[in-house]
């Protein structure tokens, strides 16, 4: 099963503008075909917890339409975060993941995965 996906970079800084651009985003990915959004954050040196929010609102909004979010460029101080708030049971991170490949889910695994498909 081939899964289209859909790229949102993650904004750098987090000022009102940055937050509603980040949420017009993620609407035009839920509105478009992709089954598998992305949030991108090789960018992001830094998230405050009104950038968690801001993921938390997008994630419930993806889930709403029956679509998958998927974190890639995690950086160790975003990791440590969503470690710290048991997001990282919530989101799921791509380790090294090349978006030029297809994308499929792990057959038998109860969490949601992505494997590159060759």
């Amino acid at each position: 099963m081939d899964f289209s996906t859909k790229t949102i970079k993650f904004p750098q800084s987090l000022d009102h503008c940055a937050i509603a651009g980040f949420h017009q985003q993620i609407d035009e990915a839920i509105q478009s075909e992709a089954d598998v959004l992305r949030v991108d954050f090789s960018e992001v040196e830094f998230m405050s917890s009104t950038g968690l929010m801001a993921l938390v609102m997008g994630f419930k909004r993806v889930k709403l339409e029956q679509k998958n979010l998927f974190l890639s460029g995690v950086n160790e101080q975003v990791k440590m975060l969503l470690e710290l708030t048991g997001m990282d049971r919530v989101f799921e991170i791509l380790e090294g993941f090349d978006i030029e490949n297809e994308v499929r889910p792990l057959a038998g695994n109860s969490k949601r995965s992505l494997v590159s498909a060759r």
